[in-house]
């Protein structure tokens, strides 16, 4: 809106004056100007003169066809394209429609609005004002984000050269002009802005915003990713700074728990430690059997606090990204991987837990303690499974006895209470890349579950629950980790294939996790053990945060919330100061404005969350399709995991690798999609290709750019469904677009998305990729 002075004496204005209404206005045509000052007859020729004679001088500038502005000024409010990145990361704005000698803008983000941050090449409406060092650009929203941008890689030719897109979805291949060409090189990785003008005929032309790197990189997967997603990368420097600066900590307004012996259990490649446990017999001669698990939590709220530049930027970033060679943290590495990580034997800042369970793994009662505490060990999950196995070493052999094992004994007391709480139990066979010391992909291996990654999940979830408790029994506003019961439309879809199979399926009986976890044991030895699991997590919906409460439904839990992981979490860092400020551990506790703005933070925190999962898969597609570029041609033997009227996709056992098999490649008839019983059917023979079965395929394409891998079909179909009904061409029924699809497979179709809904491995806050990190 722009700001109209107060009206000044009827009159000829000085020069002075003129530009400082202009200044004001931002802009205004000669007539507003009169107008303005009441000008009429001989002063209204005067103006005009004294306007030409600014302008020829270099005092004005044009604004749009009618208008003018003072020379490189900007408006109160303004629509502008984000052109460039400076060499301190900031990101700079310039004004759609902007004079030549118009000045850019650094663009300040707004922090407190959801969504990803804006980038290269988006379009923003924003606030303009003249700050210390320059003009400032407030964003007030983004606009058409994204759209006009293309990553892609460079394909030179002799007389043009192109930006073919990695997203193999996107039709929009770019001409890049000539003078821009120069210095490009064959298999640059870019981010090229669409230009305006008519596309009708031809590709589109494009101007190159950023080179990112080179396709034949070995780390070009996650590359990609990140920018393909706008998964904000680095920190400012304002915001490394304030890091630096912090201290260690202290007892000052502690409790300490030096004397208790934590110890630390992750990952063998971890860098960060953010959670430590202990467990011992509760003396307690009421609580006969019982035990005391104690949960210490990094205290990343005693650095991280409510409006400094740390703090915004968490905000932003939301959570951390985690790719096979790299991570995106959402705090700088002097906390991630210093102050807050319980590192063996330092003292660090800790809000800890302290749990009585009983005999029969119930909890009884709980405690927060905001304290100073020394991890005593740091083992790896291999390791501490190993020592419980038998196979000691030198770190676990002088802990066996005070630590492991009272551990694992508290631990299978937790496990009575967990089996009669009975969450849901869904199988997911998770893959880890493993890197070479070159950049390259060593292996693709199969994650293995073993007890030590239940303890320490259990645990955490213990710890989260009380962290949901403590703050409603406060009355302290939170942001729940909720997970919603399946829709009914979800559960219908599910009876109706169980029907197939024949299982049946009440579609009037309430969905509960128990009911589903005996569908999951009945047919878990049997031949469609894989397929009933995939289609129960399809029927599952997405975890999100939310300021309201719903409970957890995959856990089985009337209230949760995540406490254990605020290194890597923001929605972690807000229940942290929620209960500094319920228990009144300190003065950095959560504000009235933060409380306020909850419903924000938990949809920001959300959208950041899929974006990771998003970027994350996506990275993996391409890792996996450079590690098999050399096997095409090979066979394999997968399984069905997605059915659609366009393909199958086929999951190999020996990589976990999505890819599709057209419909065009079936045979030799067509092929309709019976969605309620997940299969492509032949319209003469009958016969079908369902979700869930064994087949074997050879590869045909991999194209590690856009992640994507074609498959031939090697395995005929099976015959046809005796009690099923003949498929009937050009009608839609319950069985699904029953249109003919031979002929229209579509390589660049998308795949099964892993969110929980569709063919893929849980995402919906069911498993997580690293312990505690997304259930």
């Amino acid at each position: 809106m722009t700001k109209t002075p107060k009206r000044p004496a009827a009159g000829l204005p000085d020069e002075a004056t003129l530009l400082a209404f202009l200044r004001d206005a931002g802009s205004a045509e000669k007539g507003d100007i009169a107008r303005h000052f009441g000008l009429k007859g001989e002063d209204r020729r005067r103006l005009r003169e004294m306007i030409r004679e600014l302008e020829a001088a270099g005092k004005l500038g044009k604004r749009g066809r009618k208008g003018f502005s003072e020379a490189g000024a900007l408006p109160p409010v303004g629509v502008a394209d984000v052109t460039e990145r400076d060499v301190d990361g900031d990101l700079h704005v310039r004004l759609v429609e902007a004079s030549a000698d118009a000045p850019s803008a650094v663009l300040i983000p707004d922090k407190s609005k959801p969504g990803p941050a804006p980038g290269l090449g988006d379009r923003v409406l924003v606030k303009f004002q003249h700050g210390p060092n320059g003009w400032e650009a407030r964003l007030i929203k983004r606009l058409d984000a994204g759209t006009n941008r293309v990553l892609g890689v460079i394909r030179k030719a002799a007389r043009e050269t192109r930006v073919e897109p990695v997203d193999r979805r996107s039709k929009d291949v770019l001409i890049v002009p000539a003078v821009q060409a120069t210095d490009l090189k064959d298999g640059d990785l870019v981010l090229a802005a669409i230009e305006k003008g008519d596309h009708r005929y031809g590709f589109k032309r494009g101007k190159i915003l950023e080179t990112i790197g080179r396709e034949d990189d070995p780390r070009a997967a996650s590359l990609i990713a990140i920018h393909a997603h706008g998964v904000p990368t680095g920190f400012s420097e304002a915001v490394e700074q304030e890091a630096e600066d912090q201290d260690l900590p202290t007892l000052k307004g502690r409790d300490d728990l030096r004397d208790i012996p934590f110890i630390t259990i992750d990952p063998a490649d971890a860098r960060d430690h953010d959670d430590a446990v202990y467990a011992a017999r509760d003396d307690d001669p009421k609580n006969e059997g019982g035990w005391v698990v104690w949960v210490a939590i990094a205290d990343v709220a005693a650095y991280v606090r409510p409006g400094t530049n740390l703090d915004r930027e968490a905000r932003a970033k939301g959570n951390s990204t985690y790719f096979p060679d790299r991570v995106e943290p959402m705090l700088p590495e002097r906390l991630s991987n210093g102050l807050c990580s319980l590192k063996e034997g330092e003292n660090r800042a800790t809000l800890a837990v302290r749990m009585v369970f009983d005999k029969d793994g119930r909890k009884l009662s709980h405690r927060f303690h905001r304290g100073l505490m020394r991890s005593q060990a740091k083992l790896s999950y291999e390791q501490a499974q190993s020592a419980i196995d038998g196979d000691i070493d030198d770190a676990t052999g002088p802990i066996m006895e005070t630590i492991l094992y009272p551990l694992w004994n508290a631990y299978r007391t937790m496990l009575k209470g967990r089996l009669k709480r009975s969450p849901l139990q869904i199988e997911s066979a998770e893959r880890r890349i493993r890197m070479s010391p070159d950049g390259g992909i060593a292996s693709i291996e199969k994650r293995v579950s073993l007890e030590a990654h239940r303890l320490i999940e259990e645990m955490m979830v213990q710890a989260n629950v009380c962290a949901a408790e403590t703050l409603e029994q406060q009355k302290t506003p939170l942001i729940f980790r909720v997970h919603e019961a399946p829709s009914q439309e979800k559960v219908f879809n599910l009876a109706d294939f169980l029907s197939t199979i024949g299982k049946p399926w009440n579609k009037g009986e309430p969905a509960t996790t128990k009911r589903f976890n005996k569908l999951l044991d009945e047919t878990r030895d049997g031949p469609h053990a894989e397929v009933v699991n995939e289609v129960v997590l399809r029927s599952q919906m997405q975890a999100i945060y939310s300021p309201e409460n719903v409970g957890h439904f995959g856990l089985n839990l009337d209230r949760y919330a995540h406490f254990t992981s605020p290194i890597r979490r923001y929605s972690d860092l807000i229940v942290h100061r929620g209960l500094i400020r319920a228990l009144g551990l300190g003065k950095d506790g959560l504000t009235d404005r933060e409380i306020a703005e909850l419903p924000a933070i938990a949809d920001q925190v959300t959208t950041t969350e899929r974006r990771s999962m998003a970027a994350e898969r996506d990275a993996m597609d391409r890792y996996i399709a450079a590690f098999l570029e050399d096997r095409v041609g090979a066979t394999f033997t997968g399984r069905i995991t997605g059915v659609t009227r366009f393909g199958l996709f086929v999951r190999l056992d020996e990589t976990g690798a999505d890819g599709l098999v057209p419909v065009s490649s079936l045979g030799n008839e067509y092929f309709t999609h019976d969605d309620r019983a997940h299969a492509l059917v032949g319209e003469r023979s009958g016969q079908r290709y369902s979700l869930g079965r064994m087949v074997e395929v050879k590869l045909t394409e991999a194209t590690p750019v856009t992640g994507g891998l074609l498959f031939e079909m090697l395995s005929d179909p099976e015959p046809r469904d005796p009690n099923a009904p003949a498929p009937r061409l050009g009608i839609r029924g319950r069985g699904g677009d029953a249109r003919p699809s031979r002929g229209k497979g579509r390589p660049g179709g998308p795949k099964p998305r892993n969110d929980g809904r569709g063919g893929g491995k849980s995402s919906g806050g069911l498993k997580g990729v690293r312990k505690g990190k997304r259930r």
